[in-house]
């Protein structure tokens, strides 16, 4: 569907508040019980969370939600709980529009970093995550909401990589400024096949085996103290590009 202009604002109102759960629910398909409720919402944003929402016209067609965090030692940064956009937005730029929107706003209250994870067998996320915004992984997590009801997921545990965003990081700014980035040397690749979305659906068995697989070189790379640093796509996979990583 071509889209007309696209505008992002806060969300404020229970009206937009709800239209985000309904719209939660069409792109995930969760069950009821797993729906992040409106009274997340209103909560997120009392305590110094984000909730935006990217609209054509009077349309929802996507939203984000993010919470407070604090790591040790006081730090505080931004957790990106959910990111969606409805199926036939995808391609018009509006997960873009919703992050830079995050960013500006983390930004104008002091915050640095915004964390949020993603399903490593989903290429076309982690390149819009590595090589559009300019985040990095250093952590992997087994199953970190367990088995959902959600289509998309395809019955297998929820592994998920940690996207950290340093917002004022050199690597972000050149990124977003269309500049090239200095790139650190690759020391590992890890790849999924391209068709895996298709495994997923249809061969469940051999998608989970992918998934162990990928599991164990990441561990064995983010032991080493390596961080994602790149993404590469080709025809035939998706490869994430790992080398040592420091923040400038």
């Amino acid at each position: 569907m071509a889209a007309g202009k696209i505008d992002a604002r806060a969300l404020t109102t229970h009206a937009d508040f709800t239209a985000a759960v309904k719209l939660q629910q069409e792109i995930w398909g969760f069950d009821e019980i797993e729906l992040l409720p409106v009274r997340l919402f209103v909560v997120a944003t009392k305590i110094g969370g984000q909730a935006f929402g990217a609209f054509d016209g009077d349309r929802m067609v996507g939203f984000c939600l993010a919470t407070p965090g604090l790591k040790p030692g006081g730090k505080y940064y931004l957790h990106g709980h959910m990111l969606g956009v409805r199926k036939e937005y995808r391609n018009a730029g509006v997960g873009r529009i919703l992050k830079l929107l995050q960013r500006d706003d983390a930004i104008g209250r002091g915050v640095s970093l915004i964390e949020w994870t993603f399903d490593p067998l989903e290429i076309k996320n982690a390149y819009f995550n590595m090589e559009r915004l300019g985040a990095i992984v250093r952590r992997y997590v087994q199953n970190q909401y367990g088995t959902t009801t959600s289509h998309l997921h395809g019955g297998l545990p929820t592994d998920r990589c940690t996207a950290e965003w340093w917002l004022e990081s050199s690597r972000v700014k050149a990124l977003l400024d269309g500049q090239p980035i200095a790139r650190t040397p690759i020391e590992a690749r890890i790849s999924v096949p391209a068709n895996i979305a298709t495994l997923r659906e249809n061969e469940p068995a051999q998608a989970r085996e992918i998934q162990q697989r990928i599991s164990e070189e990441f561990r064995a790379a983010f032991h080493k103290d390596l961080a994602v640093t790149g993404f590469e796509r080709t025809t035939e996979a998706g490869t994430y590009l790992l080398g040592p990583w420091q923040y400038t």
